[in-house]
C-alpha cells in the first residue's frame, strides 16, 4: 500500500503554490506509507542548461567543492545548490554522459535523482512530513508535480528505492502496485540502452515508458502500450516536460480519485488527499476508468482513451 499524489496547473497565477500544496497534499498520505517519501517538481529551466540532481549519505563531505571539480572535469561551467542531502548541479545541456562519468571517478557514493531541464526529484527515507521539510519543498514552485510516500512489500526501504523514479530527460513516475514481469523487462531494457539503477519494479515502468518515448511514442501512446506489456496490478501517475498522465491497470484494484478545474487537474489515492486544494467544492471529481489512459499536456488539450 502507497500513497500517490499528483498536481497539474493550468493557471500560473497559482505556480508559487505548487510545492506547498503538493506537500500538504502528500502529508494527507502519510499513513499509506510511512517508510519513505518524494517528490517531483517540474520549475523553472535555463536556455542551454540541464539540471542533474544528486543524493549522498555524507553531503558535508560530498558536496565540499562538487560544482569546481565536476565543472573541471567536465570542462565546462558547472553550479550548484545543495538541500539537505540533495544538490541540483547546472550542467550544460547534452552533456549528461560525461557529468555521469565524472561525478562516478570524484565520488562513487554519488546517487543520481533526477536529470532535465525543469525536473528535481527530492526523496529520503522518513515519513513525508520530514522528507518534504528538510529540502523545503514547500517554498518550491513550477508547473506541476508527482508524490510518493511508500510502505514498501517487496525491496527494502532505502533512498534509491523511494518514488518518484527518473529514467529519461524530464520524465518520472510513482507507483502504487506491483508489477510481477520487471524482471524480465528490465533485462531486455537494459539491452535496449536503457539506463536502470534498482532492483526496484517500479523504476521498470519508468524505463518501459522512457524506451516507449524513445522510439517516439507520446506520453498518452507509451501508457497505452503499458497496458499490454506490462503484467500486474499498477496506477501510475506520470509527469514529462509539459505533461502528466494517469492509467490504472484494467483491474485497477489500487484506489485512486482525480479532480480538474478551471486551474487544476489533480490526482490522489484518496479523496482526503485534494480536500484543501483551492475550489475542490466545485470541482469535477472521478475515479479514473481502468484500462483508461488520462495526459493533459500544457500546449494540448486533455485527452483520455479507453483500452480496446
Amino acid at each position: 500500500m502507497c500513497g500517490i499524489v499528483g498536481l497539474f496547473l493550468k493557471d500560473a497565477s497559482l505556480e508559487p503554490e505548487l510545492g506547498g500544496l503538493l506537500t500538504s497534499m502528500l502529508v494527507t498520505m502519510t499513513d499509506r506509507g510511512p517508510d519513505s517519501a518524494g517528490i517531483a517538481i517540474y520549475g523553472d529551466e535555463v536556455a542551454g542548461r540541464m539540471k542533474l540532481v544528486v543524493q549522498s549519505d555524507t553531503p558535508d563531505v560530498s558536496f565540499a567543492g562538487l560544482d569546481a571539480a565536476l565543472g573541471a572535469a567536465m570542462g565546462a561551467a558547472v553550479t550548484m545548490s545543495v538541500k539537505s542531502t540533495h544538490a541540483v548541479l547546472s550542467i550544460p545541456a547534452g552533456s549528461l554522459l560525461s557529468a555521469r562519468a565524472a561525478l562516478a571517478a570524484i565520488d562513487p557514493g554519488l546517487r543520481v535523482m533526477s536529470r532535465g531541464a525543469a525536473l528535481e526529484i527530492y526523496k529520503e527515507v522518513g515519513l513525508p512530513r520530514d522528507v518534504a521539510a528538510r529540502f523545503d519543498i514547500a517554498g518550491m514552485s513550477g508547473t506541476h508535480g508527482i508524490g510518493h510516500t511508500r510502505m514498501a512489500t517487496e525491496s527494502a526501504v532505502t533512498t534509491m528505492g523511494a518514488h518518484p523514479f527518473n529514467t529519461g530527460d524530464d520524465q518520472c513516475l510513482v507507483h502504487n502496485g506491483s508489477l510481477s514481469n520487471h524482471n524480465s523487462l528490465r533485462r531486455k531494457l537494459r539491452r535496449e540502452g536503457i539506463h536502470i539503477e534498482t532492483e526496484n519494479d517500479t523504476e521498470v515502468g519508468a524505463a518501459y515508458l522512457t524506451w516507449q518515448m524513445q522510439n517516439g511514442a507520446s506520453l498518452g501512446e507509451a501508457l497505452q502500450s503499458s497496458l499490454d506489456d506490462l503484467d500486474g496490478f499498477f496506477t501510475f501517475v506520470v509527469g514529462t516536460k509539459d505533461g502528466f498522465g494517469v492509467v490504472r491497470d484494467p483491474i485497477a484494484c489500487k484506489p485512486a480519485v482525480m479532480a480538474e478545474t478551471d486551474q487544476y487537474v489533480a490526482f490522489g489515492s484518496e479523496y482526503r488527499a485534494l480536500v484543501d486544494l483551492p475550489g475542490i467544492e466545485t470541482a469535477r471529481v472521478w475515479e479514473p476508468e481502468p484500462a483508461t489512459v488520462y495526459f493533459w499536456r500544457h500546449d494540448k488539450a486533455p485527452t483520455s482513451q479507453k483500452a480496446a
